[in-house]
């Protein structure tokens, strides 16, 4: 064997050594590799807004609550921690919710998963055997942001349509008897990828909802914002370019849900402004 040989082989041997070093200094940093008790994400959610309705003095600041499941929360998830390359909403929330603007600073207690039935757990009160996210006097909204009820179409009682209204008004009246100070501006649900969900709940649950938004018991405070006609396309499906999947926005859908939603504060807010100097 000559020495060149000899030498190529030691190098190759070498370069192997290190790469396989290398490969466990790698693995050794893996989280996959260190054991870590399984916490669940909307027990993550839970644990933040909880740290969140604690906080009296941010609080006390607090001119918005957005409330709903995960079509409300994703409006904090920038990157997308389960599925890389999709974003949602953190950007947009920063700009107009964060408090950029102080009149409309936002506290966002959407979790994702939830039904009615969870969130009406969230907001009972904790002398009832809640959670009582709402409990603290310190928090009074002008605003209630609301969005609930796809997720009750999943694995549903029946009569669906029944059942989603249903819940959506048990959260309506618990909101308002929380904080019968608040507004509450009650948004359609969102278009899903799956037409036959939308014909037989989605859009009969909005027609219900927008009736509900005006009649007695709630048109004294409650403004209905219609988002489903700005999120379908020309057939009146899904507008895919809205969304990263067949449920939840992308970016570019919380910037049209934002864009609708400001003005309609604004709007709620003249409203009440005319009603005071009548």
């Amino acid at each position: 064997m000559t020495p060149t040989l000899i030498s190529r082989l030691l190098a190759a041997l070498l370069a192997v050594l290190a790469s396989l070093a290398a490969s466990g200094a790698v693995a050794r940093d893996f989280a996959s590799t260190r054991p870590e008790a399984r916490v669940e994400y909307w027990q993550q959610r839970q644990a933040t807004i909880e740290a969140q309705v604690a906080d009296t003095t941010r609080l006390r600041a607090v001119k918005l609550v957005f409330v709903g499941d995960s079509i409300t929360d994703f409006w904090l998830l920038g990157d997308d921690p389960w599925i890389p390359g999709r974003i949602h909403g953190r950007r947009v929330w920063d700009e107009s919710f964060g408090g950029a603007v102080p009149q409309n600073l936002a506290l966002n207690i959407g979790i994702s998963g939830d039904r009615t039935e969870h969130l009406l757990f969230r907001l009972l009160p904790k002398a009832q055997g809640g959670l009582g996210e709402l409990d603290a006097a310190a928090l009074a909204p002008e605003f209630f942001v609301l969005m609930v009820g796809i997720n009750n179409s999943y694995a549903p009682e029946a009569p669906v349509s029944d059942s989603v209204f249903e819940g959506v008004l048990a959260v309506m009246r618990s909101l308002h008897a929380r904080k019968p100070g608040a507004r509450l501006v009650l948004q359609s649900i969102l278009p899903t990828s799956e037409p036959a969900r939308d014909n037989a709940v989605v859009r009969p649950v909005n027609a219900r909802l927008m009736a509900l938004a005006r009649s007695p018991e709630f048109v004294g405070f409650t403004t209905w914002l219609d988002l489903y006609p700005s999120f379908v396309d020309s057939k009146g499906r899904q507008n895919g370019r809205l969304f990263v999947d067949g449920l939840h926005p992308g970016e570019t859908g919380y910037r049209v849900w934002r864009d609708l939603l400001v003005p309609a504060l604004a709007s709620a807010r003249g409203e009440s402004v005319l009603k005071r100097v009548k």
